[in-house]
């Protein structure tokens, strides 16, 4: 092979080579994470992680309402636990009476019911338990018209108060979470209807 040969076929493997290589795919960078809606339960990392048994069922976590916001005078109660069975951006939403006579809703965040509340549950005590529940679903929405009366003790013969928690649940695979709690007391001019009081 005399020299220009050699050089030629130098050359043309240079730019085959180069050619290949300029063809080769840049590897597509990977996608970025979708970035979690504004207000879901995905925006919220570091949210407290629910016992299972806790959240299994509607009746389940009802239950366990109920049991989180109960105890005896001085008693701390678990508000890691209580935030583990709500969605993040839960409300809780007392219905009251104003002086004028007109109605009005509390809106609360789980954190606001907490600083409410928990003077009020630790001094006195408060123990507070279902009486009536009426549960409907439909795909992933739960109601629960839960009537409750709410005692000091435990043991106390007679409630000190007793009123409907309306909840709304959202049912996520195998777990179910509390969204909301609107919640009205009886009173001498509103009682409770005797359908929601039946066993």
């Amino acid at each position: 092979m005399t020299h220009t040969s050699r050089f030629a076929t130098l050359l043309f493997l240079a730019v085959s080579g180069a050619t290949a290589i300029a063809q080769t795919p840049t590897p597509a960078p990977p996608a970025p994470a979708p970035v979690p809606l504004v207000g879901s339960i995905a925006g919220h990392p570091g949210w407290p992680v629910a016992k299972a048994e806790d959240v299994k069922s509607p009746e389940a976590i009802l239950a366990a309402v109920y049991n989180v916001i109960s105890g005896a005078k001085g008693q701390a109660r678990d508000w890691d636990r209580m935030r583990s069975l709500f969605i993040p951006d839960a409300r809780l939403i007392p219905a009251r009476e104003t002086t004028a006579g007109h109605a009005d809703a509390v809106i609360l965040t789980i954190d606001g019911y907490i600083a409410r509340s928990n003077g009020r549950m630790t001094s006195s005590g408060f123990f507070e338990r279902s009486i009536h529940n009426d549960i409907e679903q439909f795909g992933n929405i739960v109601q629960i018209w839960s009537t409750y009366e709410s005692r000091h003790n435990a043991d106390d013969a007679t409630p000190f108060a007793r009123g409907i928690n309306s909840f709304q649940l959202l049912k996520d695979g195998d777990r179910y979470w509390v969204v909301n709690i609107f919640w009205d007391a009886e009173s001498p001019t509103n009682p409770i209807p005797e359908k929601y009081l039946s066993k």
